[in-house]
């Protein structure tokens, strides 16, 4: 009995060896990225992206959280614009400020997650002509530190932010074509 429990302990040691060793081989950073085509013109998106007061109407995280407190400073949208959240344990804590904004074309947010896990990334949404409408594309990319790379190995980030991406796309595009 005690030599199939020293087996079992040193199989488990193994594997739990070859998880930490492949988690130190993964990319130091991580993207993030969905698009989407919405048939209004760029400068009408644009408006609801600058305007952190108005991500209420179509931000897929105020529909998982309605009960969020919400924080706004800064300048009233564009450059300068902030906004900090306190959530439940689906949404977490941070802030977020807007670090350049190019009209209807690019805006890049600057953010600082505290809660579940302190992190410092940026958002950036690109806005292009596409015939008649415009693709809006919606990417997070930061840094991906050991424990961002061991937690990847068992939670697909992609798949997890990019539904919620996915989501607030359709959104805005439901917004902006009215």
């Amino acid at each position: 009995m005690l030599k199939i429990l020293g087996i079992a302990a040193l199989v488990l040691v193994a594997l739990l060896a070859v998880v930490l060793v492949y988690a130190a081989t993964r990319p130091n950073t991580f993207r993030v990225e969905r698009s989407l085509t919405i048939q209004a013109p760029p400068e009408k998106i644009f408006a609801h992206l600058q305007d952190f007061r108005r991500w209420g109407d179509w931000s897929p995280w105020d529909r998982i959280d309605p009960a969020m407190k919400r924080t706004y400073s800064g300048a009233e949208s564009g450059l300068g614009a902030a906004y900090a959240w306190e959530g439940n344990n689906n949404i977490g804590a941070g802030r977020m400020e807007i670090a350049e904004s190019v009209p209807s074309s690019r805006i890049r947010i600057a953010m600082h997650f505290l809660r579940p896990m302190e992190a410092r990334n940026t958002a950036e949404f690109t806005l292009q002509l596409d015939g008649d409408g415009t693709t809006v594309t919606w990417a997070m990319y930061g840094p991906n530190n050991y424990l961002g790379k061991l937690i990847h190995v068992f939670i697909n980030m992609d798949r997890m932010i990019g539904v919620n991406f996915e989501t607030g796309l359709a959104n805005l595009k439901t917004l902006a074509e009215r």
